[in-house]
């Protein structure tokens, strides 16, 4: 019993029933925010120095609108056309890839620069184009369709990192 009572005494004397002077002083004292809006009567105005805003701006625009090219060479999200995507036979896989691409390349040498194959194990692809739009790469895609029939059935519009060049 002794024991009890004896803790109850510690315990209100550490934590203590009254106020410090310091939390009656908080007490009188408005927070920051709120003497904020005591003295601007709610309208709040924030300066920004122009250089800063100026780059704040810019930077909101360039992702609302797209990333801006810069001169040379950017690279962006677009679509290609992949027309071959194969991961059997593993020993004639590039060279077919390859062949592929070649193919196309000598009916539209307008593609030049804009055949690409590559491996993601075990398939190999090859993808023909930059395009920026959707509406471009189904255009050049029913273009490719009809020059190569046999082949249409593995053409397909994909998205892709692309590369432009201003």
């Amino acid at each position: 019993m002794k024991r009890i009572i004896l803790s109850i005494f510690l315990l209100s004397f550490l934590f203590g029933f009254s106020q410090t002077p310091e939390q009656e002083q908080d007490k009188e004292k408005p927070n920051i925010v709120e003497k904020i809006m005591e003295e601007s009567n709610g309208n709040i105005v924030i300066d920004i120095p122009a250089p800063i805003l100026t780059s704040i701006l810019q930077t909101q625009t360039g992702r609302r609108s797209g990333a801006e090219l810069k001169a040379g060479i950017n690279k962006m999200a677009g679509y290609r056309i992949q027309v071959f995507s194969d991961g059997r036979n593993q020993s004639t896989l590039e060279s077919r890839a390859k062949a592929r691409g070649n193919m196309i390349l000598s009916k539209f040498p307008k593609y030049k620069g804009q055949i690409y194959t590559f491996s993601s194990s075990p398939n190999w692809y090859t993808r023909v184009g930059n395009f920026r739009t959707s509406a471009e790469a189904n255009s050049a895609l029913t273009e490719l369709k009809k020059a190569f029939p046999h082949l249409s059935s593995e053409m397909r519009v994909v998205k892709s990192q692309i590369i432009v060049i201003k």
